[in-house]
């Protein structure tokens, strides 16, 4: 389709939603490990056979998952009207960003920039990084530097702890080649131990810049990103099953691959951030209060902060009361418990009929700028979780580094 009719049918989109546009959840399965099922489908619903078990929502996404089988609009959000999917968001940014993101920034963005997701895993995920942007731009991809946040009301899962970074000592003494023999040898998992573990905390979450190793643990994760899909597996065995060698390599140019062999991992892991010897007191996020917008009805908390790339916020509004909305840009929301409305637009936590109600919008540019009401019309808090994109929020809180 030309890019005129596609415009128009955003344009219709966005005037229908009086600047708010109504999204369908966007599923990803995943073959290396098995869904914690606990994304809200049917327990029959998770198994895709060859393609593996969904284990990602995807939230407002403009980018496809990175998968070697699956559809080719996997991941992609699209814009939904009348119980139907019109038109991919990654489309409609392509051909009426300006309408979206306002003007202003759609001149210096050519997009959203981030990407939100509800992961959950039955097991821990594997130790791996995600390539810093030097090592991504290789392979023709963005960085993925990303932070996370562990929802309320959800069960932890058997292993809720984290691995990240290494010993800082291997950083400090520039022992890299201690790793070496798992990714060469690639049968176990016994590369943890070169790792310290956190504990995943209910109403906590982490920070972690692109080229840190880390193995997330089974607390059902709310995760905030740059756009991107780039890893390294660097953990052979997993739940008790041997993944695949060939994720060590996905993003590793083929040349570089034969040329330096495991060893080109090594060489793309930010050593300095995963050997510092108190990573969790300068990368660990507590929610923050926003106080600027504290209200009888309802208060708001910062949960993804200490970078420009993407930033974030949780929103309880108590229950029979509303909430006045105001921000500095487009955003999108995930609708987390209860059930209320959003500047009119029934919402409902869990809802993916498609229907007349969601509990996935995006919020455009020049709608975010104005006061938006948020009803709560049930006896619970309606919790409402909002992601930014990069350079919307430039007060986002940073973390002072620590100092000892």
């Amino acid at each position: 389709m030309e890019i005129e009719p596609r415009r128009k049918i955003v344009e219709k989109a966005i005037e229908k939603g009086n600047g708010i546009l109504n999204l369908s959840p966007a599923w990803v399965a995943r073959t290396f490990l098995d869904s914690g099922r606990r994304l809200g489908l049917p327990d029959s619903s998770y198994d895709l056979g060859e393609r593996g078990t969904i284990s990602e929502r995807w939230l407002a996404a403009t980018n496809k998952a990175d998968n070697a089988v699956g559809p080719e609009d996997e991941g992609l959000s699209y814009i939904a009207d009348d119980g139907q999917k019109v038109i991919t968001l990654k489309e409609a940014v392509e051909v009426a960003g300006a309408a979206i993101m306002g003007r202003e920034y759609a001149q210096t963005h050519s997009g959203l920039g981030r990407l939100a997701k509800v992961f959950d895993f039955a097991d821990r995920l594997p130790y791996h990084i995600h390539q810093m942007k030097k090592d991504a731009a290789l392979v023709g991809r963005n960085p993925k530097e990303e932070a996370y946040y562990f929802p309320e009301g959800v069960d932890l899962g058997t292993h809720p702890e984290t691995f990240f970074g290494v010993h800082p000592w291997i950083a400090e003494q520039k022992q890299y080649d201690l790793l070496l023999p798992y990714l060469i040898d690639w049968k176990d998992d016994l590369i943890l131990k070169h790792a310290r573990a956190y504990l995943q905390v209910v109403g906590e979450g982490f920070h972690l810049p692109s080229g840190v190793t880390h193995a997330p643990g089974t607390a059902l994760t709310i995760e905030l990103q740059e756009d991107s899909d780039v890893f390294s597996m660097m953990q052979a065995l997993v739940g008790g099953k041997l993944i695949s060698k060939e994720l060590l390599f996905k993003d590793v140019r083929p040349q570089d691959r034969q040329r330096y062999g495991e060893r080109v991992v090594l060489g793309q892991i930010d050593w300095a951030t995963s050997g510092d010897p108190f990573f969790y007191e300068n990368r660990h996020t507590q929610p923050k209060l926003v106080e600027e917008t504290s209200q009888p009805g309802g208060q708001e908390y910062w949960i993804y902060y200490n970078t420009l790339k993407f930033s974030g916020k949780k929103l309880v509004v108590k229950p029979g009361q509303t909430f006045t909305s105001l921000d500095r840009g487009v955003y999108n929301i995930l609708v987390w418990q209860g059930r209320g409305r959003y500047d009119g637009h029934p919402i409902e936590a869990g809802n993916f009929s498609l229907d007349y109600c969601f509990d996935e919008l995006l919020v455009t540019h020049a709608k975010a700028i104005t006061p938006i009401p948020v009803e709560n019309i049930a006896a619970e808090d309606l919790v409402i979780y909002k992601f930014f994109g990069p350079d919307i929020n430039p007060d986002v809180p940073m973390i002072p580094p620590y100092k000892p």
